[in-house]
Parts: structure tokens; sequence; C-alpha cells
């Protein structure tokens, strides 16, 4: 079965803080947003500064958006470009915002509201909630967004809570777990239930395990630990991604070679990589 109606692509790979300058130009300085097309739908995940390009991009194309952006959680660094999604200008816009960890007493548009708010943003959230339509639901409940497409999800282990995603679609699977951290000792099955034999795993490796003692309880996990759940769980793609702000080119280089001599199917997430169920597209 052919797997071109179905992918992902990464529009921001960074955590914590966008980074600039020449040690991040190959894999990107963005924060984290992923677009995934499911055959006519389109999915994105965050919005962090990398959604302002995937704006871009779109309406480039000349037509109306309609779209499901999903939302790990809401900590800065994964809602800064919000306002900056310039489909949410056009009156022919309609997305949909879906959040499950936020719990009762808080609301997606209220914390969008806050961020938009004076005197932290000139422009208000009410300017944009034309096109848009809240979804609230609760982190491990099953999703259906559109017809044929499934998105399953679970509770990660982060400061103010966050969602893991599955998306099955044909029969193939792309699974994006960020942010979270893993447990002192074993794993966390709960993740390892959601992405069990999953073609692609996105995880969060800020981290490597030497660093990861002196981050303890900072919600964040590790390339290797990326490895040890793929290996565990039958994933075949682990990609590396959330990278942190201080990691440059060179130092992800040397990951995604560690990686590969582990897991030969590894990747490291870089801006503007396309990434199917067989693995990395070359464009």
């Amino acid at each position: 079965m052919s797997d071109s109606g179905f992918f992902v692509r990464f529009w921001g790979v960074r955590g914590s803080i966008a980074t600039t300058g020449a040690d991040t130009l190959r894999y990107g300085g963005n924060t984290t947003c992923l677009e995934m097309r499911c055959g006519p739908h389109l999915l994105i995940f965050d919005a962090g500064t990398g959604i302002r390009l995937l704006g871009d991009a779109l309406e480039a194309t000349g037509e109306p958006v309609t779209a499901d952006l999903f939302f790990t959680h809401s900590h800065i660094d994964h809602v800064v470009g919000f306002p900056f999604f310039s489909p949410f200008h056009d009156k022919r816009s309609r997305i949909s915002l879906w959040e499950g960890h936020l719990g009762p007493d808080l609301t997606l548009g209220g914390v969008l509201g806050s961020l938009m708010a004076a005197p932290l943003f000139p422009v208000p959230l009410r300017g944009l909630e034309r096109c848009l339509d809240y979804r609230k639901f609760i982190a491990g409940q099953v999703l259906e967004p559109r017809p044929g497409l499934v998105v399953r999800t679970c509770p990660l282990n982060h400061p103010n809570g966050a969602t893991g995603y599955r998306v099955d679609y044909q029969g193939r699977s792309i699974c994006l777990i960020t942010d979270t951290e893993h447990p002192a000792q074993g794993r966390d099955e709960t993740i390892a239930d959601l992405v069990r034999g999953a073609d692609v795993m996105i995880y969060d490796a800020s981290y490597t395990d030497a660093e990861y003692a002196d981050h303890v309880g900072w919600g964040h996990s590790t390339w290797q630990e990326a490895l040890r759940l793929a290996d565990h769980a039958g994933v075949r793609h682990p990609v590396i991604f959330h990278h942190c702000p201080d990691r440059t080119d060179a130092m992800l280089d040397e990951i995604a070679a560690a990686a590969r001599a582990l897991h030969p199917g590894a990747l490291v997430a870089r801006e503007g990589q396309v990434i199917t169920p067989e693995g990395e597209r070359v464009l």
C-alpha cells in the first residue's frame, strides 16, 4: 500500500525556546509545530514558533484552510506562535482546536486569550474566534476528528499535564510523544501501549542519559530512552525530537549517528523534514 497520502512534516523541532545562529541552521531553531497529512485531512500539532512558517505556506496556496490543531500542552514554547498563524485571519478558514490536558477548571480559549491579552499582545483572541472551534477531551480518549481518521491519546508525565497522540490512518500509524519524563525505573507502560507497533514515534529527547540526572522532575526524556521504548514496543522509526536549545547541529549529527548504530530506523527531526510510515522522504 502506498503511504503517499500519510506523512508528517516538521516546521519546528526545538523545545523550551527558539534558537538562532550558524550552529542551528541545518536542524532548525523554531519551537514545536508539526503538519500531518492524512489523505485530504490536515492535522497540526502544537503552535510553537514554527507554525508561522506553516501558515505562510498554507496561505501561499490561496485556498481556504480546514484543519484540526491538537495541543500537546500549553507551555509557552508550544503556543507562542499561535497569534502568528496567518490562516486565522482568513474568514474562510475553519480550524478546530483540541486539548486534553487542562482539566475541568481551565479552557483553551482562556489560556490563549491570556497569551493574547494586554500588555502581552496587542490583538485580542476574539478577533480570530470567528474561524475557531474548541474541542475539549480527556487524555486517554479515542478521537475521530474526521471520517476514517482515528486519534488515540494518553496522558504524559509533564508539569501541568500533557497529551500524547497516535494517529491511525489506512492501517498505518504515526505517534507524537512530547513532552514527557520517563520513570526512574522501568518505563511508562501507558505510553508503551499507545505506541506499540507504530510505524513512526516522534519522541521527546531533550537530554542524553548522562544529562538527565541534572534534570529529574523537569518533565523531559532522553534519546536513549526513545530507542529503549521503541525496541520494547516494536516501533519501526523512533524520531528524536524537541531538541534542547543548547544542542548544535554538530551535536545532533553525533546523536543521529549513535542512534542509528543502536536502531537502524532511528531519525533526528529537523525543520522541513518529511517522514512517512516508511521512513524519511527525500524531497
